[in-house]
């Protein structure tokens, strides 16, 4: 059971990666760092769309408009983060 324990954590970091990926690639493109016109930038950020919108759908559903700034990301950032906590304060469970 402890695999279990260590899988799940696993999951919850890379989930973590990538919400920091996307969120620094997003500051990157509006800031125009990086152009949207080349393919390795349009492929990178159109894998990292796919990968954390499932995950930013349903916080936006629930988040009021903020003109312009989008929460969703922190929002999901302290989600994974209480998970990990929740997880790690409930190791003995997977004993």
């Amino acid at each position: 059971m402890l695999s279990l324990f260590q899988i799940l954590m696993l999951i919850l970091d890379v989930v973590w990666f990538f919400i920091i990926a996307h969120v620094i690639m997003s500051w990157l493109i509006n800031f125009q760092v990086l152009n949207l016109y080349q393919p390795l930038v349009r492929q990178i950020w159109d894998v990292l769309e796919r990968l954390v919108e499932p995950i930013y759908r349903p916080i936006r559903r629930i988040l009021p408009p903020m003109s312009g700034i989008d929460l969703a990301p922190l929002v999901a950032l302290i989600g994974v983060y209480a998970l990990r906590i929740v997880l790690a304060n409930n190791v003995a469970a997977f004993y």
